[in-house]
Formats: structure tokens, sequence, C-alpha cells
């Protein structure tokens, strides 16, 4: 199985809060798929034998794109892989970019699951976040989603905003429930250099929000979702019974896929590449059928730390007879001599016998969990 990610640059304007690589409206021209298709058959040979499961379009804005020029896009990927039967094809959108007339073409195209970047229910958290809609829009647009046929929906929210409360919080995420979403994306909202509100903050013109708020956040979410029947299968993510998403688990099982467009990345077991942050460098490079990507060739130290990186995040842990059998003896031994302590305090846990998990109530210090057992040579 194989996933295939499509990284669509453009946005109205960049949020305060982004640093993903993205460029203006204004740069999308019409030779954009073509562009994509070409990287496509230049690289495809990434995953050659793998059926593809997954299509997920993401940026940026993909909902910027018009739904002929998605489907011009998914017939070509058609043409160079075998596609597993129902694929999961995944389409991030800005409340504030769809219409019923954009949705009915979307569905017409294939696209079965529709992950919408709401943020927040709070108009003025939205504003703090630089976003272009507001809550109203956020609901109408989740509601039309729905009126015209999609049944797997997944909405995008954030917490730890600066100024919000946990009774803020706690409306957005019953309204997200009430409005009867299938998957939440649920993120601590990140400070990350170069981006205009890291730069508020340096400049004392906003504050972050108080850590153990943000903990009292997170705990509120974990109770309402499990309340409501969802599984909390990532440390961010959660979905109905039969609605975990395929594409992004994928990632934390190490499942190969492709990545095209500027700054997308792939993997295919062994090595990992990146495409360059440039779409002008990118789209010059195509257009003469080259395609400069950089790459790491993947270790066994890389491989054993980034099994722990993604796994233990995920419900489904890491096996322990899965590393002893996998990796070099040394790997098993340091892992096992590793997680004493861990186990003690609490802050793992083996179930069925081998598999290796953070509780949920240590999730929100996974990080430092997760590092202090990674093998350094």
């Amino acid at each position: 199985m194989a996933g295939i990610y499509i990284h669509i640059p453009f946005c109205h304007h960049k949020c305060l809060y982004c640093d993903f690589y993205s460029t203006g409206k204004s740069k999308l021209t019409d030779d954009f798929p073509s562009l994509i298709l070409k990287e496509i058959e230049l690289r495809k040979n990434l995953i050659p034998e793998e059926k593809v499961e997954t299509i997920y379009f993401g940026g940026g804005t993909p909902s910027l794109l018009s739904f002929i020029q998605i489907q011009e896009i998914l017939t070509g990927i058609n043409k160079h892989f075998a596609i597993e039967p129902n694929p999961e094809i995944t389409i991030e959108v800005n409340p504030d970019d769809l219409s019923k007339d954009i949705l009915r073409g979307y569905k017409s195209i294939g696209i079965n699951r529709i992950s919408v970047g709401v943020q927040s229910f709070i108009d003025d958290e939205l504003k703090f976040l630089g976003r272009r809609h507001d809550a109203n829009k956020a609901i109408e647009s989740i509601l039309d989603i729905y009126k015209t046929g999609f049944t797997n929906v997944s909405v995008d929210l954030i917490y730890g905003i600066p100024n919000s409360s946990l009774e803020s919080w706690e409306y957005s995420v019953n309204k997200a429930i009430e409005l009867n979403v299938q998957h939440l994306s649920c993120y601590h909202l990140t400070f990350e250099e170069s981006t205009p509100l890291t730069r508020k903050l340096k400049k004392g013109f906003i504050n972050a929000l108080d850590e153990e708020l943000s903990i009292k956040q997170f705990q509120i979410l974990r109770e309402k979702t499990n309340a409501n029947g969802f599984i909390h299968y990532e440390i961010s993510n959660f979905a109905k019974e039969g609605f975990i998403s395929k594409h992004n688990s994928s990632y934390w099982h190490g499942v190969p896929y492709l990545g095209v467009g500027p700054s997308a990345h792939s993997f295919n077991g062994k090595m990992r590449q990146w495409n360059v942050s440039s779409l002008d460098q990118w789209s010059n490079e195509i257009k003469q059928s080259k395609c400069t990507v950089q790459s790491e060739t993947i270790d066994d130290t890389t491989k054993f730390n980034e099994l722990l990186l993604t796994r233990l995040r995920t419900i489904w842990g890491v096996d322990l007879n899965f590393v002893a059998h996998t990796f070099p003896k040394k790997y098993s031994d340091y892992l096992r001599s590793s997680i004493s302590d861990h186990l003690k305090k609490g802050n793992l846990i083996i179930v069925d016998e081998s598999k290796l998990i953070i509780p949920p109530d240590k999730y929100f210090v996974s990080d430092a969990i997760i590092e202090d057992l990674f093998y350094l040579e």
C-alpha cells in the first residue's frame, strides 16, 4: 500500500501562526496541475510496485484550485498508478472558499473526505489567528458539506490560543461535536520561528497562554471526545469508529508515500526525500524535466528513533517483539533498559504483553518522554 500527497502551496494570505511553505494566490497558474503530473511522471518509481490507497491534497489552500484542476490531477494519478478500490481521497479546505457548486464538483470527481480548517468557533480567536472566515461561515460550510452528501468530515481546531479560556475552548469542541463531524484534529498553538505571531510574542505584544490552562484545555478535549464516541487514536487526532484517517495513519505506520509539489516530503521505506521550498525553482525545473530533491538514507538508528517518534504518539504503540525481531540486538536491549524508569513513573505502560504505549494522561508531556528514549550514537 502507498499514499500520495499533493502540496498546493497557494494561500489568499498567510495565517499569523503558520510556518508551512506557501505563496500568494496570484502565483497560481493554469499549468500548475500539469506540473504536478509531470513531477509524478518523473518520480513515480519511488513507489513503483505499490497500490495507492490514499490521496491527500494539502497546503497551503487546496480549495483555491478549481475542481476541474483537481480532477486533472486525479485523472493523471490514475494513469500512473494502480489504485485500490475505494481509495480515501482527502482535500483540505478553508470555510470561505466553499460553495455548494464547488462541493458538488468535489463529489463528482471522487473526493470522499473533507478536512475543514476551522481552528475555532469563536470570532475573536479567529481574528487573533488571522483567519478570513468567521464562526458562522465555518458552521455554514460544514452543514453544506453534509447537504452535498459527504459523510466523512474532519475539523481542525487549535487550543492554547492566547486570551482563550476553558469556556471558549469547550464551546469550540462542543460545537464541532454538535455538527456531528466524524474526525477532529486538535493542535496546540505553536510559536514557530519567523512567523508574525512569534514576532509579536518576542516584542511583548502578546503573551503565551499559561501552560496549566493549556493542559486543562487538553483534558476537556479528551473528556468531551471520549464521552461522545471518539477514539483518541493519536495525540492530536480523534475519530468516530470507522473514520480514522487512513492517510495520516500511514505516516505513523511507516507506509511509503510520494509527495509532490513545492516542499513536499516523500518516503519509500529506505529513503526520505523533500522538494525545494520554492514555487519558482520547482516549476522551472519541472518544465525542464528535472526535479531537485534532497534525500536522506534511513539507517537503523534513524529508523529506530522514527519508530518511537511516530508510533508512541498513537494507540498502536511500539511492539517490543517487533523491535527485537527487526533491529540489531543493541536497540532492543537499549529500549528495554531505557523504559524501566518511565514504567515505574507511569510515563509508559505495557499492554497485551509486548505493546509499549504512552498512557493518554501523559500525552501532554509525550515529546519529552519520547526524546528520552532516542538511541544516540
